[in-house]
């Protein structure tokens, strides 16, 4: 009932099922009981919304095959259910019997016993086989049709798949391997915020492993509760994708001409990155200006840099019409606003959402943002453009077209500001991919204002 509850939420309210989620497992938890909703119990939930939302393509296409009408005249709640009961017999250990009687069962208590005589049929034809063999039968073959073989064995749609392997530079391999990474569950990884924790303490932690890139990174093994770590209670420590923590350092460390005394975070919500920079500026005795347009998020900003040892300051404002002098900062971060298709392992539901057209939206707003952020840095400073999307209408394109326009600035080479990450090209910009780095497909790109 609970997962049915989140996916309800996700279709019906445009929810994001990493904000749905918690909320509905601490209720199940207060009303149950310890005894009777214990730590597998959330685990299940979590694996059938997330391995839910991330298999829905290839889960569709199979339960397309097994009814006689078009999936878009299934109603949307007994779609839920059937879904969760292909991933119960299709992408778990669940046996099939329990799975077929478990999503009866939900569908008799929520939608009625006619409705669940139809759940039962369509599941007893999908149990019949194994995951490969409906992938045989439903999905085209490779040598007919690339992207749409890829489309539904890895649950992505077409228009994504067809983005990411442009942003890859083509071949088989390193698609499949990059489409297989967004449909695993991904690691938590902490940051150590410095001067206010260290990596050591995270790594006295129960399941804590070191970061792979990040000398601030820690990892929990499966099962870690970040919410069970102290440091990240008082705000030491937070939760943050090692590829977001690369970013920020990369920004820290690059080479300035000139003073180093105030900083910019110029899209700084919810905060990850805003709290990193700011501890690092804090050890130079530098000042952090942290904006975020919109209120809300500037709150979470405000949260995320208490107790920020050096000189912050957070605002709410809007970086496309600045609240600051030109030329005010020595570095500058603008982690634009994206269709966030690098981050397809924590949001699953972002791949169904997302539009092509989507990206005419963002574009104007991306290369606003650049360009205000090289006019808020002084000659001699650094901006660094980062996104969580490696579409390249998202990266290299605005970039481009940004340095066109502002023939004073010069592309900074990033790849020696990422000391022992591997595969990072032939530069000068940077794009992390889940297969190759294990990070969120983060890009970025730094530039020196030269005039």
């Amino acid at each position: 009932m609970l997962a049915f509850e989140a996916l309800r939420a996700v279709d019906e309210r445009d929810a994001y099922a990493n904000l749905v989620l918690p909320p509905l497992l601490r209720k199940a938890r207060e009303k149950e009981g310890p005894e009777k909703f214990d730590a597998r119990d959330a685990a299940l939930a979590t694996e059938l919304v997330y391995g839910t939302l991330r298999r829905q393509g290839t889960y569709d296409a199979i339960i397309a095959d097994c009814v006689d009408r078009p999936l878009r005249e299934v109603d949307p709640p007994v779609l839920d259910v059937l879904s969760l009961g292909v991933h119960q017999l299709l992408g778990t250990r669940i046996p099939s019997h329990a799975a077929v009687s478990a999503s009866v069962e939900l569908a008799r208590v929520v939608l009625g016993d006619g409705r669940a005589k139809f759940v039962n049929a369509v599941l007893r034809k999908v149990a019949r086989d194994d995951l490969d063999g409906w992938l045989e039968r439903v999905a085209p073959p490779y040598d007919e049709d690339p992207e749409d073989h890829l489309a539904v064995v890895h649950s992505h749609p077409r228009w994504v798949v067809s983005a990411l392997w442009d942003s890859l530079g083509g071949g088989r391999a390193g698609i499949e391997e990059l489409l297989a990474a967004d449909n695993e569950r991904p690691e938590v990884t902490l940051v150590a915020r410095p001067g206010r924790a260290t990596r050591e303490e995270l790594l006295g932690e129960e399941a804590a492993v070191p970061g792979r890139w990040s000398p601030y990174a820690v990892r929990l093994s499966e099962g870690g509760e970040p919410g069970a770590v102290e440091a990240v209670r008082e705000g030491r420590a937070g939760v943050q994708d090692e590829g977001s923590q690369l970013v920020a350092l990369a920004l820290a460390n690059a080479p300035l001409d000139g003073p180093d005394r105030r900083w910019l975070d110029g899209c700084a919500g919810p905060g990850g990155k805003a709290a990193l920079l700011g501890a690092l500026a804090a050890e130079r005795g530098a000042f952090l200006l942290a904006s975020e347009k919109q209120p809300h998020r500037a709150g979470l900003v405000a949260r995320a840099l208490d107790g920020n040892p050096g000189p912050y300051q957070v605002i709410a404002a809007d970086g496309t019409r600045p609240a600051w002098r030109p030329g005010s900062f020595d570095r500058v971060l603008v982690d634009v606003p994206c269709t966030g298709l690098g981050a397809l392992r924590r949001r699953p539901e972002a791949r169904w959402r997302r539009r092509p057209e989507d990206l005419d939206g963002f574009a104007p707003l991306q290369r606003g943002l650049l360009r205000n952020a090289l006019e808020a840095v002084r000659v001699g400073g650094v901006v660094a453009y980062a996104t969580c999307s490696p579409h390249l209408a998202e990266t290299r394109a605005v970039v481009t077209d940004v340095l066109k326009q502002h023939p004073g600035t010069e592309l900074l080479d990033a790849r020696p500001l990422l000391p022992g990450v591997p595969g990072l090209g032939e530069g000068p910009d940077v794009q992390l991919w889940p297969h190759v780095h294990g990070t969120d497909a983060m890009y970025l790109a730094l530039l020196r204002r030269t005039s």
